[in-house]
């Protein structure tokens, strides 16, 4: 089924139910008068271009608006990061995708100093055009039955582009990535069998929308199963998060690591009571993370695995069947298959090679793009870049993207168990990042970059103990902060550029 249909569903099924809660306007919406709101703008939208519409707003009741109302207005939301870079996103994403037109809000652009981009369209305007007549026509539509109101907005098929988001950018240009409504349905269907949903859930939507995670589960999971989502501008504001947590008695609560090392430094007791699922994704987990929420919270943070490409859900731990360290067991539906980086034959239980995915949730393809949707998706299978090994009880052991493996004297060197391994003799609050820099006799060396001084020499004894002498890091820098990207992750393409500027000093 098309999402936009689903929501229309899940609206009449809960008209008088609260669905959205914006902490940052103080805006509480009902499930109908969500409906009413998105009907009210998809006229306003009607005016535009068709085809793709930019949507660069933060999480929030006006986000969740003007994604369900380019739906129903028959137009493509094309997600785009607002937390660094703003104005050059909106001109690449318009640029790549061949459109005009981009739903923003004046007070975010002045938050983040983004300037005018030609084709921005402000929703405090749009909002000020709406009459009384408008919201007269609204209340009508969404009076009316289920199969008659779908008939007033856009249809199409569960197999056209539902929306585009961008990947990550950490090592290369961003590619726009096309996923469908079978794309994501199918996802959410998988992994709710896992996670056991029900409408009861307060889901905290701290996750960004241009990020799939924040996309599929902070969006339209909540939508389909007609829970209350709560929003949140900033997922960096961990002492707000957790009063959020609290005071809203959120129930489902996911993250990326870097988030909730901010949550769990600046909670208190009791935050977390409500909560019965604590998900952790989009980046490695590591073990003194988990370990210091459950000591603080008695909450057990699970891990995940999933990527742009695939909806994002692969993989994930339950509370049933959790084995810490691994991503967890293949949702069902998805089939993984583990290949020998250079063969392509399938490794043998415990061995590690390339990790392909295969199932309803894997993308149309990248947009415009032919030639890498080809190199990505062979014979149904998706080449997902990422290594890693299954164990005997089909559990995923991820080690990290195949571009993060070098050779060091033709044998080859996983950065990330490298960081693996400093994490254990590091103090917490210390981040670690592993990057290749160029060696003329060695081909390439390895330095790590910390964000505190330390003993070297006390951690490379440590490490000798740990690693081979190939793995050791040949290096240390100190850097100020690890950049990130907006959802939280490493962005390791400037990190490596930060690390290498200073080796050459």
């Amino acid at each position: 089924m098309l999402l936009h249909h689903h929501f229309i569903q899940t609206a009449k099924q809960f008209e008088h139910k609260l669905a959205v809660v914006d902490r940052t306007l103080g805006r509480r919406l009902t499930y109908k008068e969500t409906l009413i709101g998105a009907l009210i703008l998809a006229k306003k939208l009607k005016k535009y271009p068709e085809g793709f519409v930019g949507i660069l707003l933060p999480n929030s009741v006006g986000s969740v608006l003007s994604v369900l109302a380019t739906l129903f207005s028959g137009r493509v939301p094309v997600m785009i990061n607002y937390s660094t870079g703003a104005e050059c996103n909106c001109r690449f994403a318009q640029s790549k995708c061949d459109f005009r037109t981009i739903i923003t809000s004046r007070a975010l652009c002045k938050k983040i100093g983004c300037a005018h981009v030609e084709g921005m369209e402000y929703l405090e305007d749009i909002m000020e055009s709406v009459s009384k007549i408008d919201k007269a026509t609204a209340f009508f539509k969404a009076s009316l039955p289920i199969e008659m109101l779908m008939r007033l907005i856009a249809g199409g098929q569960d197999d056209d582009t539902v929306l585009i988001l961008f990947t990550s950018g950490s090592e290369r240009e961003p590619k726009a990535v096309q996923l469908s409504h079978r794309n994501i349905c199918a996802n959410v269907e998988s992994f709710s069998q896992c996670y056991h949903f029900e409408s009861a859930d307060v889901f905290l939507a701290n996750l960004p929308y241009f990020h799939v995670f924040g996309q599929t589960v902070n969006l339209w999971t909540p939508v389909m199963f007609g829970m209350t989502l709560v929003t949140c501008a900033n997922p960096l504001e961990a002492k707000s998060i957790c009063e959020i947590v609290r005071e809203e008695k959120v129930t489902l609560f996911t993250g990326t690591p870097t988030f909730f090392w901010g949550y769990l430094r600046n909670s208190k007791p009791g935050d977390f009571d409500t909560v019965r699922i604590m998900l952790a994704g989009a980046d490695k987990c590591p073990e003194a993370l988990r370990a210091s929420m459950l000591e603080k919270h008695g909450k057990v943070l699970l891990e995940a695995y999933g990527t742009t490409e695939t909806s994002p859900a692969i993989t994930v731990n339950t509370p049933e069947n959790n084995r810490p360290g691994s991503v967890g067991r293949p949702i069902p539906g998805v089939d993984i298959r583990v290949e020998n980086y250079e063969t392509d034959e399938p490794c043998e239980i415990g061995v590690t090679g390339k990790i392909l995915v295969r199932g309803e949730n894997v993308m149309k393809g990248y947009f415009d793009d032919f030639e890498q949707t080809t190199m990505r998706i062979r014979h149904g299978w998706y080449d997902t870049g990422d290594m890693g090994y299954l164990d005997a009880d089909g559990y995923l052991w991820h080690v990290g993207r195949l571009k993060r493996f070098l050779k060091v004297g033709g044998e080859m060197v996983s950065l990330v168990k490298v960081e693996n391994a400093m994490e254990t003799l590091l103090p917490p609050e210390v981040e670690c990042c592993v990057v290749e820099i160029p060696d003329s006799l060695r081909g390439a060396r390895i330095v790590a970059a910390v964000t505190q001084e330390i003993d070297e020499k006390t951690i490379l004894k440590q490490l000798g103990e740990i690693l081979t002498a190939i793995e050791l890091p040949s290096r240390f820098v100190v850097l100020p902060e690890m950049p990130k990207s907006g959802s939280g992750k490493l962005d390791f393409r400037r990190i490596t550029e930060m690390v290498r500027e200073q080796v050459r000093r």
